[in-house]
């Protein structure tokens, strides 16, 4: 097992003050290792986002982080928090250290300016020492390294397809090489094809600079590919954490087993998909117990009394596993 080079731990977040506040994520803890890529599943709704700008501290407002820490461990020095650092810290740890590849390319571009303006940019505030000429140059590197023309440089966003715009966004997550790349389902708007050739192409970046990718997404069969582990979130709440093979293999959350199987197989008999019966819970009046339980065909008594604990699951001998269900109690 790799060195662990980000840890989740007890994180709240909240959006609203007060007893109207929506509690979005609810003591969530995850670890991701050097190198590796932890794919986070789960509907829409489920919580992804919202971690994800808590951890980095991107939250829009009205959101509040209510408790817990982000514990970041660079290559050389001690630990710290991030939710810790000022202001002036967190500018220089951000994009240095942790990039964010954002939803919907097209609204994370300044569509009046072009894509020099906006690479060079993040080079200028973060490299104040460098030259112009030393920037574009860097710039072109980019967009070499996400397989993008020098002479795109000069184009406008809406002059590119929704493809090229995703990879400017990857190529801009890298530009300071940071340790860890947050991916905030970058494909969704993407047609399968080039969703596929994205996907290769950061697996590819990854294995050769050796970067850290946190890969949120809603499409489970997508994690099942490029993914090291997964961990699945459902009403705030991480409720299974597996390698990938394990998860694939056997899933042990009934909701987790729902997501697999909501997808069809490119190979084999045809077979009818069954989904998820019911919605995602509505985060200001959640269910009693288990989140999950008025959905999940397997509830019984203290599915809706208790909340489960994500442990370990009793008789379970894999490394690295962990379940949130009455099903499968923890040890």
């Amino acid at each position: 097992m790799s060195e662990i080079v980000l840890e989740i731990k007890g994180l709240n977040v909240d959006y609203g003050l007060g007893e109207q506040s929506v509690h979005a994520v609810r003591d969530v803890d995850l670890t991701l290792r050097r190198g590796e890529v932890l794919g986070l599943a789960g509907e829409s709704g489920s919580g992804k986002s919202t971690l994800a700008y808590g951890l980095t501290r991107l939250l829009p407002p009205p959101g509040v982080i209510r408790g817990g820490q982000v514990i970041y461990h660079p290559e050389q020095g001690e630990p710290f928090d991030v939710l810790g650092l000022s202001d002036r810290q967190l500018r220089a740890f951000r994009w240095a250290q942790t990039s964010i590849v954002f939803q919907g390319a097209m609204n994370s571009l300044n569509p009046v300016h072009k894509i020099s303006t906006q690479l060079t940019d993040v080079l200028r505030a973060h490299e104040p020492g460098s030259t112009r000429a030393a920037r574009l140059a860097r710039a072109r590197e980019l967009l070499a390294l996400v397989g993008i023309p020098a002479d795109r440089l000069d184009s406008y966003p809406h002059q590119l397809s929704g493809g090229m715009r995703q990879r400017v966004m990857i190529g801009m997550a890298l530009a300071l090489r940071p340790k860890i790349v947050i991916m905030d389902e970058p494909t969704t708007a993407l047609d399968v094809v080039v969703q596929r050739q994205i996907l290769g192409q950061l697996v590819g970046l990854r294995e050769r600079l050796g970067f850290s990718v946190l890969f949120i997404t809603h499409d489970l069969s997508l994690l099942v590919e490029f993914s090291d582990r997964i961990a699945i979130m459902y009403g705030g709440r991480i409720v299974e954490q597996a390698s990938t093979a394990s998860l694939h293999k056997d899933s042990l959350h009934p909701y987790s087993h729902g997501l697999l199987h909501s997808f069809p197989a490119l190979r084999g008999p045809r077979e009818e998909l069954s989904g998820i019966p019911g919605s995602p819970p509505d985060l200001r009046s959640m269910p009693t117990g288990c989140a999950f339980h008025p959905r999940c065909p397997h509830s019984f008594d203290p599915c809706v009394r208790r909340v489960p604990e994500l442990g370990a699951p009793q008789g379970r001998p894999e490394q690295d596993r962990s379940v949130a269900c009455w099903l499968h109690p923890a040890s």
